[in-house]
């Protein structure tokens, strides 16, 4: 009588520690915040987040101020959005 023994080869417990370098996504700016021309409002992969007025947006979908102002979000036909209204003098 012959009997079969698999033997699994083990791996290293190195293998399963591996991590990624985090990327420091989201919301930098809240709602009613004063900031200046250029202040990175939004850090996102995709359009989670769309630009308003005043807001641009850049190849990786990084959501800044044109002008300085106060920050606002809204919400319109289920989608968010981001302004920034000028400050009144």
């Amino acid at each position: 009588m012959k009997i079969d023994l698999q033997l699994f080869a083990k791996k290293s417990s190195d293998v399963n520690k591996k991590d990624s370098n985090p990327k420091y996504l989201g919301v930098k700016a809240s709602d009613g915040k004063k900031i200046k021309a250029g202040t990175i409002i939004v850090r996102q992969r995709g359009t989670k987040i769309h630009p308003g007025e005043n807001v641009g947006i850049g190849r990786d979908f990084t959501i800044f101020a044109k002008i300085d102002g106060v920050v606002k979000f809204k919400t319109k036909n289920n989608r968010k959005f981001v302004d920034v209204y000028a400050l009144k003098d």
